[in-house]
């Protein structure tokens, strides 16, 4: 399976420069080719293969005066952005025939410069680790790293990005093997809400921490001082730079949080199984602030890679399943109850019930239905294991380690 490794780079001024010309070069790049598909597209005209895009768009563009530029950055730079237009394209038509599951995919769109986050692609060709810790990018040079945690193995492609905080982060796509834990007794269904971030059936219960409601007083000090500021200036930038800093900050402390709270869920449960809740929906709702804020998605995109890595079972109940109105002592569906409810009595058993503790029982009750039915891919009855679904490479991952165990810093060698 593939695995994606973070780690923070500080690169001087002279490599900030080399940096901030090949993301200008891979945009160029990226904007030459998709303009052309364009125009052969509303032409009538067939569509422009990759091979004669890199020809006209990157090799002779190579020997004009107005793209000569082109060739103080790495060739392999450009080649994987015309790459990346294919990507998108091969999305977008699988999105539109319907070979491709989840949200719709749009066409490819132009970049700018004045992007909020820059990146460049790279394959083992242009880049490789150094013995002392640094990591060569080819005509950019060698690039510190911070390590926080060892390679598994040799990166197969690394990806330079910078975002809308100025701050510069290396990305190593790895494959490794699955690290299987030690098989558990224990299961868990999940509820997750806005009260209480997690309320498992166990009757544990993980507070929200809400990140961006803490942070929204020094924030409105920091939009006030930016929408102040002249626009164009070198000021409005210094301001605009100080916000983006704070958001970051926010958004490494929920992805921190989230890392440790379903590395934590995976390790002491055999199974996991949580609600498939509709976030894009409850998004447009007078909630969406405080949903956005505990970033429900990223939290199951973690529980789920992390059990495909672990060897756990991990199960998304339907999200019409009234996980709060069935009562989980006798099964009577009581109705439904609005929001503000979080205690309520079995009109039949007359069992009180947390809402919260009552809907992880049900998700757990019927994730274990779900399981018993064959619906998911999991390990037989006698134990044999069944493929797995494949995981993509993750953007983030966890920073923390085992108790009683230090972090292993330095050199990350395979």
């Amino acid at each position: 399976m593939q695995l994606r490794y973070n780690y923070r780079a500080y690169p001087d001024a002279s490599q900030r420069r080399a940096l901030a010309s090949a993301f200008g070069c891979a945009r160029v790049v990226w904007n030459d080719c998709l303009r052309d598909r364009k125009e052969a597209h509303a032409a009538g005209l067939p569509y422009v293969k990759s091979a004669e895009l890199s020809r006209l768009r990157i090799t002779k563009a190579k020997r004009t005066k107005e793209r000569a530029w082109l060739a103080d950055v790495s060739a392999v730079v450009l080649q994987q952005s015309l790459r990346d237009l294919d990507a998108a394209y091969r999305n977008f038509f699988e999105s539109v025939k319907g070979k491709r599951q989840g949200s719709k995919v749009g066409p490819p769109r132009y970049k700018s410069k004045r992007d909020t986050r820059q990146s460049i692609r790279l394959n083992t060709n242009a880049f490789s680790l150094q013995e002392n810790g640094t990591v060569y990018v080819a005509k950019v040079g060698d690039l510190k790293v911070k390590w926080s945690r060892r390679l598994p193995a040799a990166p197969t492609s690394l990806t330079v990005t910078k975002d809308s905080s100025g701050r510069y982060f290396l990305s190593f796509v790895v494959d490794t093997e699955p690290s299987i834990l030690p098989e558990v007794e224990t299961e868990c269904g999940i509820d997750l809400g806005l009260s209480a971030f997690a309320v498992l059936s166990d009757g544990t219960k993980i507070d929200s921490r809400r990140f961006l409601r803490r942070a929204e007083k020094k924030l409105r000090r920091l939009q006030r001082e930016l929408s102040r500021k002249i626009k164009g200036s070198k000021n409005r930038a210094k301001a605009r730079i100080k916000v983006a800093r704070q958001h970051a900050k926010v958004t490494d402390r929920r992805r921190d949080f989230h890392h440790k709270a379903s590395t934590q869920i995976i390790r002491d449960n055999q199974a996991v199984y949580v609600e498939d809740l509709l976030v894009s929906g409850l998004g447009r709702t007078r909630l969406a602030k405080s949903v956005h804020d505990a970033g429900w998605s990223s939290f199951v995109g973690m529980l789920e890679y992390k059990a495909v890595r672990h060897g756990r079972t991990f199960v998304k109940v339907d999200r019409a399943f009234p996980s709060s109105q069935v009562c989980s002592a006798c099964g009577f569906r009581d109705g439904p109850k609005p929001l503000n409810v979080r205690e309520w009595t079995c009109s039949e058993c007359h069992t009180v019930h947390d809402r919260d503790h009552n809907a992880s029982n049900n998700v757990l009750v019927e994730g274990r239905r779900i399981v018993a039915a064959g619906r998911v891919e999991t390990s037989n009855a006698c134990g044999a294991p069944v493929r797995r679904a494949h995981v993509p490479a993750q953007r983030g991952e966890a920073g923390s380690t085992r108790k009683g165990r230090t972090t292993q810093a330095g050199f990350p060698g395979p």
